[in-house]
């Protein structure tokens, strides 16, 4: 019989807002790490919409509940919270429910800063949180070429796709 296999896809979104000292905007950080940028997310967590994307992915693809429901933004203990404790307690739940990632794809749509320079540090971080081989972590930086409030450099978005194997899979 062949190994059971399970696609996710996880989606977020955050406007960005001037990083000020009592401003609305937070550091930018996209995949756990940090850039070099006068704007952040308005988020009620450390807004890192690359790490919350993976996690809706993860848990989506392993059948849990959404990011939204284990980590609300309405509980005040997830304020400012960093996203990858998020990402490290889906990987542990779905591995829990017997799944193990085999890989996993993302997409992140930024005007800017560019990513291309850290996407290896971004690579290495999901990998490690992941527990897989940084070759089986993908991160591409696209950005909406001026259209809309992404192309605008007023919001930040990504998209990621999971692949899970079940845990006794080869």
């Amino acid at each position: 019989m062949p190994a059971a296999l399970r696609i996710g896809h996880g989606y977020d979104l955050h406007r960005l807002e001037p990083v000020t000292p009592h401003g609305a905007g937070r550091p930018l950080i996209v995949g756990g790490v940090r850039l070099d940028h006068d704007r952040g997310p308005v988020a009620h967590s450390d807004g890192d919409v690359l790490l919350h994307a993976a996690t809706d992915a993860l848990l989506g693809a392993a059948g849990l509940p959404d990011i939204g429901q284990l980590f609300p933004d309405s509980d005040p203990r997830h304020a400012g919270q960093d996203s990858r404790e998020f990402l490290s307690e889906a990987r542990r739940r779905a591995n829990q429910a017997g799944w193990r990632v085999i890989s996993l794809d993302a997409t992140v749509i930024l005007e800017r800063p560019r990513i291309g320079a850290r996407k290896p540090e971004m690579r290495a971080l999901l990998a490690s949180l992941l527990d897989v081989d940084p070759s089986c972590v993908n991160v591409k930086g696209k950005s909406h070429e001026g259209v809309d409030a992404l192309g605008e450099g007023r919001a930040i978005e990504a998209h990621v796709v999971v692949l899970l194997a079940g845990a006794d899979a080869p």
